[in-house]
């Protein structure tokens, strides 16, 4: 999954009308030492697999087979009767996103086009990155902290368990994974230290930039 953004990306897991576990960007131990090998491995190959493999048996020979994850988030957001698909197309896509938002030796500074809206809305990427850290870490049980740009603006969203900006027509520029599963393994119950050391380590400025289209 390299050279994609928002608007193509979710591609890579399809396979005519089955959802396929896409491609990881990167080896099980390239985001060592701040996710470990064997938390990476856990989190893609049992979570993410399962999700994917819960979704193709829930919309087999109903009128969402063949759809895509956007389609199908779409169509399913907010219905009762449909929360288990739902649930399960939001966490492949959010998860597909989330490995994207992060690379091997990330952090820094912006692209500039980012840098510029990022400053305008913030005052500073270092302003950003707290408001983008407190939204994480004070997500109440699972989910979600997003950048995103709603509208012309960049701004901070967060969301709990499976739900993503999609669901509110803005566009997501990069996310950070707040579920346990997610770092539990490596940073036990010190969430901040996992989201902080993601933000100054890992997080991938470039793949936001792309994002905003």
């Amino acid at each position: 999954m390299t050279n994609v953004n928002v608007d193509n990306f979710s591609s890579a897991a399809q396979s005519g009308s089955q959802f396929v576990l896409a491609p990881l960007p990167y080896a099980n131990n390239a985001l060592e030492p701040v996710i470990s090998a064997n938390t990476l491995s856990f989190h893609y190959a049992k979570h993410h697999n399962t999700y994917v493999t819960n979704l193709n048996n829930l919309v087999a020979g109903t009128e969402l087979a063949g759809q895509s994850l956007e389609q199908i988030i779409r169509a399913t957001a907010g219905q009762t009767d449909k929360a288990s698909i739902f649930n399960n197309a939001a966490q492949v896509w959010n998860h597909m996103f989330y490995w994207l938002s992060l690379k091997p030796n990330g952090g820094g500074e912006p692209p500039a086009a980012l840098k510029q809206k990022i400053e305008a809305a913030f005052g500073s990427v270092d302003a950003c990155k707290k408001a983008l850290a407190t939204a994480a870490v004070t997500q109440f049980g699972s989910g979600w902290a997003w950048l995103v740009l709603d509208g012309d603006k960049v701004s901070i969203a967060k969301t709990s368990n499976a739900d993503s900006p999609l669901t509110k027509n803005i566009r997501p520029l990069l996310t950070i994974d707040v579920w346990e599963h997610a770092y539990y393994l490596d940073y036990q119950n010190r969430r901040p230290d996992y989201v902080n050391t993601i933000l100054e380590k890992l997080i991938n400025w470039d793949f936001a930039a792309a994002n905003l289209g």
